[in-house]
């Protein structure tokens, strides 16, 4: 498999484990805020290990900017599907207008000037 799609998959996976461990719990106000925690912290810590691994072998591909900006697209997008269907959010123009300034950013970092 190509480094890019590995990369690419292995951050989107990391995306999933990353939004609930820090959004997922907004579903559940009614638990103390320390177990909370505790559960967000075991969630993430499968981010880790997927984001850690992606990150190293992206990196003999892209620069360290362009993983950064390979990260924050993938979280925007699994944010967006996650917002909508689990936690039952709308998406509003304004908010997709600033995610297609996000896109046009990507142009900008990936384009060889």
């Amino acid at each position: 498999m190509p480094v890019s799609l590995t990369t690419i998959g292995l951050l989107f996976l990391s995306n999933l484990f990353m939004t609930f461990a820090w959004y997922g719990h907004l579903k559940f106000k009614e638990y103390p805020i320390w177990q909370v925690i505790l559960v967000s912290w075991g969630i993430a810590f499968f981010e880790y290990c997927l984001q850690v691994p992606a990150n190293r072998i992206g990196s003999s591909q892209f620069s360290g900017v362009q993983l950064k900006t390979i990260q924050e697209v993938i979280t925007l997008t699994v944010f967006a599907a996650f917002s909508i269907f689990y936690l039952g959010e709308s998406l509003k123009w304004n908010h997709l207008l600033g995610f297609a300034l996000i896109v046009l950013a990507v142009f900008v970092i990936f384009k060889e000037w």
